[in-house]
């Protein structure tokens, strides 16, 4: 199976109101990945789906792993050990192959897959870590079927963070030199961002005069962004050096500064336009604000009364999602465009929720959830309305989808479903639609869609179940330290 004026303000409310309850949408064929033995898969923390409907992500094998409970939080997303040796998968054409990981009993799984099918990420070596005590993990790419080690500085590991469609591949990698400041990275030593090609391997970038950067985001044009220390004198309120975003091309870093008065920018998304979003910090270091940078200019996305923000994503055409502060301190996801910000409001009986993905057409994914709850809800907004994913989906098979983190431009959509029995399946989701003729189960009618929180007690009454909070800051791993901004309610 292949996917491929003159009319009153109060009148035209009137007119409004029965088009919006009347909204349409297609439903959404639930696929379950599985996994390869194990109990779970799950997403990674960057771009797991491509506009050709290649799906990655990691999955549990049967194997045990010898070294749990020690467990390096940087190979997953949700930065806890598991009790089973995880691989990462692809899944394409209606099939999942097992990518493997580098020789040895090791753990692997996938940050960022391009629309040519290059996927990278991070795999364990075997070996242990002497400065942390930690499972040592080196950033790694797959292509054709083979896994390939991109190395390290000298230092005791590296992670792939992003990639483009011309097989360049960035990240961040652990060189020899002690650093006092390395110990979000986990290191001991200095974290430099790099640049790796086939044809010239690994490539220090430098920095933008502090010991660390990293290297997040490959246009397919080349431009990289990244954030890097801008001198190794800490902020006595942060206790970090300054933090500024950079660009790097044509062999120059060039930085971009913090627009809004603080010390601390982390760069979140960007594009094949050269734009960049991200949070920045104002000068007291506890508030910040969505940003946009563009031809030079740092610009305030803005908040919904609240004193913090994240952009999230952003697509070729300009326009944003993330999460926005509201004066009780909830956050909502948001939609950006042109200057204008739109809050796109929560499921029904949810006071939080963040868009972490948009596609081309300006539909966003992202999460929804009571702010203080163990409950989370995976979502569609589309033409100015939010939807519970649930309530599309033609067959769930006893599964809620509980997150939505990534979506293409063919509609297509990347979440996390749970089981009866709380374990998480890695899913996506194929709208029965046009571009999607003939699949199996589909359900090609149209159906008015609801808002409203899908409701599984059996599912939410385990014992132990928690918020996974990993799963809503998704994105947000390979932020520098800072004091805690946009701690919801």
């Amino acid at each position: 199976m292949k996917w491929k004026l003159g009319v009153t303000t109060a009148l035209l409310a009137t007119l409004a109101t029965p088009l919006q309850l009347a909204a349409q949408h297609h439903h959404y064929q639930l696929i379950d990945v599985g996994t390869f033995g194990g109990p779970q898969s799950q997403l990674a923390q960057g771009r797991t789906l491509n506009n050709r409907g290649t799906f990655a992500g990691c999955a549990d094998t049967s194997t045990p792993d010898p070294n749990y409970p020690n467990f390096n939080p940087f190979l997953t997303p949700a930065g806890v050990a598991d009790p089973f040796i995880f691989h990462t998968f692809e899944f394409k054409d209606g099939s999942v192959t097992d990518m493997g990981a580098l020789p040895g009993t090791n753990s692997s799984c996938e940050s960022f897959v391009t629309d040519r099918g290059l996927i990278v990420g991070s795999s364990e070596n075997g070996l242990i870590d002497p400065l942390t005590g930690l499972p040592e993990i080196e950033a790694v790419a797959w292509q054709n079927g083979q896994v390939t080690n991109l190395g390290t500085f000298g230092g005791n590991g590296s992670f792939a963070i992003g990639a483009n469609n011309r097989g360049q591949v960035v990240g961040a990698a652990a060189n020899t030199v002690p650093d006092p400041f390395s110990v979000f990275f986990g290191w001991g030593t200095q974290t430099r961002a790099f640049l790796w090609t086939q044809s010239q391997g690994l490539q220090d970038l430098g920095t933008l005069g502090g010991p660390d950067a990293f290297a997040g985001f490959i246009n397919d044009h080349g431009q990289i962004f990244g954030a890097s220390y801008t001198s190794d004198v800490p902020n006595p309120l942060t206790g970090i050096p300054p933090v500024d975003a950079f660009l790097y091309e044509k062999g120059k870093m060039t930085d971009i500064p913090n627009g809004f008065g603080g010390t601390v920018v982390n760069p979140l998304g960007a594009n094949n336009l050269g734009q960049l979003v991200g949070n920045a910090s104002f000068a007291d270091e506890v508030t910040s604000a969505p940003f946009l940078w563009s031809k030079g200019k740092f610009i305030d996305l803005g908040t919904f009364g609240g004193p913090f923000g994240d952009a999230n994503w952003i697509n070729d055409a300009g326009a944003i999602t993330g999460s926005a502060g509201t004066p009780d301190f909830a956050a909502h996801g948001f939609f950006w465009k042109e200057g204008v910000l739109t809050d796109i409001g929560t499921v029904d009986g949810d006071d939080c929720s963040i868009g972490f993905n948009i596609n081309s057409a300006n539909q966003i994914v992202g999460l929804s959830f009571p702010c203080n709850g163990p409950d989370t809800h995976a979502f569609l907004w589309e033409n100015g309305k939010i939807v519970d994913l649930n309530s599309l989906i033609s067959d769930g098979s006893g599964m809620e989808v509980e997150f939505a983190g990534d979506i293409n431009n063919s509609g297509e959509i990347a979440g996390l479903g749970v089981l009866l029995n709380g374990d998480t399946h890695a899913v996506l989701l194929v709208p029965c639609d046009d571009n999607h003729p003939g699949v199996e189960g589909c359900d090609y009618s149209m159906i008015e869609a609801s808002a409203t929180a899908s409701v599984k007690p059996t599912l939410h009454a385990i014992p132990g179940r928690k918020l996974p909070i990993a799963l809503w800051q998704r994105g947000r791993r390979f932020h520098f330290p800072r004091p805690v901004i946009g701690q919801t309610k």
